[in-house]
């Protein structure tokens, strides 16, 4: 925790070189704990793990518009004589994986923590939206059903039609049983 607590009080800059997020050497070497010179000459002895995708060098275009965002300071006194190399976050990995020092060593077997706790995440978010999918689906089903056994309950809630009621017992007109008689007759 102290390290991240460290990583976080440094706050290397994240920035935009052409359409890639990167960190340049100058901040990725105080992240690591070391200088500057010693980061690039690392990288220098193992090109082989640094294809153009992990490390970009930063040209005089780049520099501008660094310049132009505080990113880095003018070159105009006594500012770097060899171009900076900016670091993907793949970049940024194998960088800690060539360094020797305690603090890089330290900072590769972080990031790998971070990474293994991120995939764990991802599967459970994973399982947790296949889990909301399958009670979408559920809820899909059980609207249908209940729309149907609505529809068939519909009829039942309605007032019933009036019906003429036929007068049975000894209410009945008298003469009314008579006409049937003499009509039989």
């Amino acid at each position: 925790m102290k390290l991240l607590e460290e990583a976080e009080a440094g706050k290397p800059r994240i920035i935009v070189i052409r359409g890639q997020k990167v960190i340049l050497d100058q901040d990725l070497a105080k992240l690591y704990g070391v200088t500057t010179m010693a980061l690039n000459q690392a990288v220098k002895r193992n090109p082989q793990r640094f294809p153009r995708r992990f490390c970009l060098s930063v040209d005089r275009e780049d520099v501008a518009i660094l310049i132009s965002q505080n990113v880095i300071s003018s070159s105009g006194w006594g500012g770097r004589r060899k171009p900076h190399l900016a670091f993907t976050e793949h970049g940024a990995l194998m960088v800690a994986a060539v360094l020797n020092s305690e603090r890089a060593v330290a900072m590769s077997i972080f990031v790998i923590d971070a990474f293994v706790r991120l995939r764990e995440e991802v599967v459970a978010n994973h399982m947790i939206l296949k889990r909301l999918a399958e009670i979408d689906q559920s809820l899909l089903v059980h609207d249908e059903a209940l729309r149907e056994l609505y529809e068939k309950l519909q009829p039942l809630f309605a007032p019933p039609a009036e019906v003429e009621k036929k007068k049975i017992g000894f209410g009945q007109d008298p003469g009314v049983g008579r006409a049937r008689q003499l009509a039989r007759g």
